[in-house]
């Protein structure tokens, strides 16, 4: 039988009490004391500019070098490899449109979605894409920055084992974990100068290797028909899976004031992914004309000066603890928002520990660049549907979401509805994603249509695509959507505080502010 009125979930009461007591402010240097609740209009700061630095300081990245060589590894022409680099970093834009949605709501992007896929839906699909994936990517780049930790420890002379091995993957995920516990306000703060510091080491690499590039490079034996389409496909799954796997843009733009421009927000996230993304993967791929970048580490070290090398590994460890401190803040807000019992900090405790593990088991038992490959081919299947739908959501509502509401989760809240579960966001992403597998290759998987067509690897533009227009489709055949535009936001972000704290036996008052900003404000 159904509850009379709203049953908000316990961390969602617990962050309503800290709103009521003053207790959310954001401070650098100070622990986070938010987690998933919407964030008031007093505690509003910053501007669209910040996003910049903090979207460029993870993609200022050891990682992308080893994209951009994987092009050329491949088979793939410089020019052709050039291409796709920019191509597949379009994608960008979806992870500054969804952004949006983070000033519009003042909530997580983990609890937006519950309008898209219903509270018990939603449930599934952040555990899978919002923990699951993250704590891949957590061990994915740790292993990288290890890679690059364990070699310079043999520089200095150290002996390598399994022990040593451990040390430095525990010591970098520490950082990283502390970095995520501090949370919002210190990762704004500290990511203006990494930045700055990891700019001038990747420009000092970039110089290195653009020197002795071959400009007019192309393989000895050319590509040919499908083989060629198919090169061409796999590096844009490769290079798009980095962006579509950032869902998590509205946790990092929530704080900015509500009535903040859309357009301004999607604009400077995407050009902080864009801009040292097609850079320095470009610089991969101009190493691998002359380098044998099979051995990234190796290669790069080989051609700078001994006295920098140092300094090289240093970035590739910082740009790690800045994409990883990201990814395990965000990771630890989903586990929070699909009903996990914790506070954030021991979220974000729980998410790296299980990352940490993940990391010892993927240096110690397999090959680095295997696993980057194969990981960036097949996790794009999720992630690409899953971005596809939430920036059709946001479409379709024109970017207005009611903060009260979705931290409404019982059965008569407005997202419940078939059983907890919205028919058209679930198809949707489904269907995208067997779509998508169907038209997947990798070293792992060939799907069956892939392997019709010599390898052809289609699953962004089908999974993508294929998951927007059924989203689309399915709201209006199903009538999800809401038929006139949702209440003021402002008004129901302090209605949040006001029903959580209500239901705690406190009271609050509740402000009154003009209309929510749409998506292209």
């Amino acid at each position: 039988m159904a509850p009379p009125h709203p049953s908000p979930d316990r961390a969602d009461a617990r962050a309503g009490r800290a709103a009521a007591t003053g207790a959310g402010v954001d401070r650098a240097g100070r622990v986070e004391t938010r987690s998933i609740d919407c964030v008031p209009d007093d505690e509003r700061h910053g501007s669209p500019r910040e996003l910049f630095a903090l979207w460029a300081a993870p993609n200022v990245s050891y990682l992308s070098f080893v994209v951009g060589a994987t092009l050329v590894l491949i088979g793939l022409p410089l020019t052709e490899s050039l291409a796709v680099i920019v191509a597949g970093n379009l994608f960008w834009l979806l992870t500054g449109f969804v952004a949006v949605t983070g000033p519009a709501s003042g909530t997580t992007g983990s609890v937006v979605s519950r309008a898209i896929y219903g509270v018990v839906g939603n449930k599934v699909v952040v555990a899978l894409t919002g923990w699951l994936i993250s704590a891949l990517y957590l061990a994915l780049n740790w292993s990288a920055a290890s890679v690059a930790g364990i070699g310079l420890a043999g520089r200095l002379g150290l002996p390598g084992s399994p022990v040593l091995d451990a040390v430095v993957i525990c010591l970098i995920a520490g950082a990283t974990v502390l970095v995520a516990i501090y949370g919002h306000a210190t990762i704004v703060r500290l990511y203006s100068a990494l930045t700055l510091l990891l700019t001038v080491v990747f420009v000092v690499v970039a110089a290195i290797v653009t020197v002795r590039a071959d400009w007019s490079y192309a393989p000895a034996e050319p590509l040919t028909g499908l083989g060629h389409a198919a090169a061409l496909a796999t590096g844009l799954t490769v290079v798009a899976s980095a962006p579509l796997s950032y869902a998590n843009s509205p946790d990092l733009a929530r704080y900015l004031p509500r009535h903040t421009s859309g357009r301004s927000v999607t604009l400077w996230t995407a050009a902080g992914g864009f801009l040292p993304s097609v850079v320095f993967t470009a610089v991969g791929a101009l190493a691998a004309t002359t380098l044998d970048m099979s051995d990234p580490q190796g290669a790069l070290e080989s051609v700078m000066p001994g006295w920098f090398a140092p300094l090289f590994v240093v970035g590739v460890v910082l740009n790690t603890v800045a994409n990883n401190g990201m990814t395990a803040y965000s990771a630890g807000l989903s586990l929070q928002s699909i009903g996990v019992r914790l506070p954030r900090v021991a979220a974000v405790l729980v998410v790296g520990l299980i990352g940490t593990a993940m990391t010892l088991f993927a240096i110690l038992v397999f090959d680095f660049l295997t696993a980057v490959n194969a990981m960036m081919e097949l996790v794009v299947i999720v992630t690409g549907p899953c971005m596809a739908v939430y920036a059709t959501d946001v479409v379709l509502r024109r970017n207005r979401y009611d903060g009260a509401a979705l931290h409404d989760q019982g059965r008569t809240g407005p997202f419940w509805y078939r059983g907890g579960v919205n028919p058209a966001g679930v198809l949707a992403t489904v269907l995208g994603a067997a779509a998508a597998c169907l038209c997947a290759s990798s070293t792992f998987w060939a799907g069956p249509v892939s392997a019709r067509l010599d390898g052809l690897n289609l699953a962004v533009p089908v999974g993508v695509a294929g998951s927007a227009v059924l989203y689309a489709a399915l709201s209006r055949a199903f009538g999800t959507l809401p038929a006139r535009p949702a209440p003021d936001a402002a008004t129901t972000t302090a209605a949040t505080t006001a029903g959580v704290s209500a239901a705690e036996g406190t009271a609050a008052e509740v402000p009154a502010a003009g209309p929510a900003p749409t998506a292209l404000d």
